[in-house]
């Protein structure tokens, strides 16, 4: 599974016995993996303080989420022939060790072996400066990835009108990749040739009666020029006095003529405009696709910091100073197990507070100056992650 919990519970030997309890019975059970999270000392500073940065982390992370869930499905819109390959460049590079910031570290490997960077965010610092920090970093990456994204969607949707025209049935698709200079009878004061569309099944009523849908056609002057599984396009020549009369008789006949005259300027235009977009998008694919890749592993980096940070904060609200607690890193084995291994939790850590396990198995029971719902609490400190980013 994708999913993880990061708990903790105080650091002293009552405690850490029942963390020893809860991984023996996760082990025995097949419930989950679970590993040390190692999260730095910092500098407290005062619990009023802790209290603002609670509010503010969990703001933040929930921003961090959505961020990188943006980027994610921007990997899959800018990919758009390989999306089965978009969550191989779903990384976090650069994250972990030295002698490992040269691999590709995917996502679980960076949560399970988590280690913070004490050099992009110094654990001496105060902590209200590593959030400010981690803050920083994640308003400037988004606002990159508006205006990068913005551009690059602009030029898509461009391209895709050009090319819907150039797709589309005879009677709605351009015609400047189908016709030439030579189908027309160009520059006659009085000549002019028309395009009319012809359904397959009156290809011989067509060849037998152009010539007398009208006065002054001239004969001989149809050909076909293109086909689509409805109908074919047929040219036909004849003076431009008669246009009129010669559109109302072809309808009679089901011949549809197809407004479109020769202007080999606007041809060349339309030409000229498919291969630069193809160009331009071609020239933004790979800078685009290297950003996105980038800074998709600098948010996630910096989404599981702020996840360690809410650690901490919370640890030392919930179970006081000094610090001492340990976090621990759970992955459940199975959808189907996530029920029982949070009854093991509860049970584990019911000690730590009696009302809040309570509470979990009777909604009905309010916690006294608790204002998340009871199904968001737990004895212990509990956040989640996922990884699931593409559902």
């Amino acid at each position: 599974m994708s999913e993880f919990w990061l708990i903790s519970a105080p650091g002293d030997k009552e405690n850490l016995q029942a963390l020893e309890r809860m991984n023996n019975v996760t082990s025995k059970s097949n419930l989950s993996h679970n590993t040390k999270f190692t999260i730095p000392d910092f500098k407290v500073g005062t619990l009023d303080s802790l209290v603002g940065l609670s509010d503010e982390l969990g703001k933040l992370d929930t921003f961090a989420e959505s961020l990188i869930k943006r980027m994610a499905q921007s990997v899959v819109e800018v990919m758009e022939d390989s999306k089965g390959k978009a969550q191989e460049n779903l990384l976090a590079n650069g994250g972990l060790k030295e002698k490992m910031k040269c691999l590709k570290i995917d996502l679980t490997s960076f949560v399970t072996h988590f280690e913070w960077d004490m050099a992009k965010y110094p654990a001496k610092q105060p902590l209200v400066s590593v959030v400010d920090t981690l803050a920083k970093q994640l308003a400037q990456i988004e606002t990159d990835l508006k205006s990068r994204t913005a551009a690059y969607s602009v030029l898509k949707a461009n391209l895709e009108n050009l090319e819907k025209k150039s797709t589309g049935n005879l009677f709605t698709r351009t015609l400047s990749d189908i016709v030439s200079k030579e189908d027309f009878v160009l520059d006659s004061e009085y000549l002019i040739t028309l395009l009319v569309i012809v359904p397959k099944s009156n290809y011989a009523q067509w060849q037998k009666t152009y010539e007398s849908l009208s006065d002054m056609v001239v004969p001989r002057s149809t050909k076909l020029i293109a086909e689509d599984n409805e109908g074919g396009l047929f040219t036909v020549t004849l003076f431009r006095k008669v246009i009129e009369d010669f559109k109302v008789k072809a309808k009679e006949n089901k011949f549809i003529v197809r407004e479109f005259y020769y202007d080999e300027k606007e041809i060349k235009r339309e030409r000229e405009e498919m291969t630069r977009l193809l160009s331009d998008k071609k020239q933004q694919y790979g800078p685009l696709l290297r950003w996105l890749k980038v800074n998709f592993s600098e948010a996630f980096i910096a989404w599981i910091h702020i996840k360690a940070l809410r650690v901490f904060v919370e640890s030392v609200l919930r179970y006081g100073l000094p610090v001492n607690f340990q976090a621990v890193l759970l992955q459940p084995h199975k959808k189907s197990a996530t029920k029982r291994l949070r009854e093991v939790l509860n049970s584990v850590f019911r000690h730590l507070d009696e009302v809040a396990a309570a509470s979990i198995l009777d909604a009905s029971v309010e916690i006294p100056g608790l204002q998340l719902s009871n199904q968001d609490y737990f004895p212990y400190v509990y956040f989640h992650i996922d990884l699931s980013l593409l559902d």
